[in-house]
């Protein structure tokens, strides 16, 4: 079983936010997947899937993203799994705005998100996908830009970096191996 998680902000108003890269692209999983996020339980909707016989959990913590954590951990000892099951999606403003990167492991980097659910579940041992935000044109603070809005001549550039990292993390739950998929869709 993988349990993939999409990071983001349940309200709204963040739905076409930087920051809810993550959230987007988890919906693209279950979109691809065939199921819908039907149910709210641990703090997050999950929606639930069968991949060559094995159960995938997709997530989208209502935490907010900087106790995303909370969710995860939950999440995490409800379907009993560890983190070397989970793979994680969220949004990075170290890389370039389209980009996707996949990771093994880790730090946090800058994310709030991540250094929470690095801080609730213990280790930095879980796959991640991230999806590049930055923009060299804009120069706003950090806080200010994630929680932006995409500009619409970007837009179809991001949704293609989600679609991307979602296939990334069904590739990965279906069996193939973080480095295979590394070098199909890091760049």
């Amino acid at each position: 079983m993988y349990v993939i998680v999409g990071l983001g902000n349940p309200e709204e108003k963040y739905l076409k936010t930087f920051h809810n890269m993550g959230y987007i692209a988890a919906g693209e999983v279950a979109e691809k997947l065939g199921v819908k996020f039907k149910k709210k339980e641990c703090e997050a909707y999950v929606a639930e899937a069968n991949l060559k016989g094995e159960k995938i959990i997709i997530v989208r913590p209502v935490t907010y993203m900087n106790a995303s954590g909370r969710a995860v951990k939950q999440i995490l000892a409800k379907y009993k799994t560890d983190a070397a099951h989970l793979i994680v999606l969220y949004d990075d403003y170290d890389i370039p705005k389209g980009s996707v990167r996949i990771r093994p492991s880790g730090s946090a980097g800058t994310h709030n998100g991540m250094r929470s659910v690095i801080a609730e579940i213990g280790t930095q041992c879980f796959t991640r996908i991230r999806i590049g935000i930055r923009d060299s044109e804009v120069n706003i603070p950090i806080i200010n830009y994630v929680l932006s809005e995409v500009r619409k001549e970007d837009y179809e550039l991001f949704i293609s970096a989600c679609q991307r990292a979602a296939e990334a993390a069904i590739a990965i739950s279906g069996g193939e191996t973080v480095e295979n998929v590394m070098t199909k869709f890091n760049g």
